[in-house]
Parts: C-alpha cells; sequence; structure tokens
C-alpha cells in the first residue's frame, strides 16, 4: 500500500482526466462500502475514512489544476 506522499506524486503526475476516472472509481468503491456498513458487514470500519480521504486529496489536486489551466482565461 502506497504511503500519502507517493499517493500524493502519483495525483499530481496524472492528467486531468485520469484524476475525474480515477475520483468516479473511489466514489463508487465508497458507496460500496457504506452500504455494506449499513448491513452491518464492514468489520473494518476506518476504510470508510481513508477513502473521504483520498477523494478529498484528488478533489484538490483537480481544483489546482483546472485553476491553472483555465483560471488565465477567466481574468
Amino acid at each position: 500500500m502506497k504511503g500519502r506522499k507517493e499517493f500524493m506524486k502519483d495525483l499530481w503526475s496524472k492528467a486531468v482526466k485520469e484524476l475525474v476516472k480515477s475520483r468516479r472509481k473511489l466514489q463508487d468503491e465508497l458507496y460500496a462500502l457504506k452500504m455494506k456498513h449499513a448491513m452491518k458487514g464492514l468489520k473494518q470500519t476506518h476504510s470508510l475514512k481513508d477513502l473521504k480521504k483520498k477523494i478529498a486529496r484528488i478533489n484538490t489536486v483537480l481544483t489546482v489544476k483546472i485553476s491553472e489551466n483555465y483560471g488565465n482565461s477567466m481574468k
């Protein structure tokens, strides 16, 4: 499993489309875990928190990359 620093380096090297794909995949995984947790079948509840953090990190990188690419044309 990657550490936080490696995960962030990986995110910064990806294109915007790849980041959106990754975010969607993690959101689907989070939804599935939430459903499993609601049915009392999730043993590792910390994975919910981890996925939320990963999604937030992707959103942060996406915001920066999009503002860099399109921010200049909005001024």
